[in-house]
């Protein structure tokens, strides 16, 4: 599971959008899709963690769990 998997199912939970979120982070539109293959810049990954109620740490460490699949 990539970064993006992580938050899009954490959104998911609280029925919200990606294009949502970016929108009330002012984060640029596609800036979380563009997690599927990069690593985002710690603001951002904080940013999105606090507004779902978690931590960087887990959204990073979730995104490892499945790695070997």
């Amino acid at each position: 599971m990539n970064i993006y998997a992580v938050v899009k199912e954490l959104a998911g939970k609280k029925k919200l959008s990606i294009s949502k979120i970016e929108h009330d982070l002012d984060i640029g539109n596609g800036t979380i899709l563009g997690w599927k293959t990069s690593i985002p810049r710690a603001d951002n990954l904080q940013k999105v963690a606090d507004y779902l109620g978690v931590t960087p740490q887990y959204i990073l460490n979730k995104s490892k769990e499945y790695t070997h699949e």
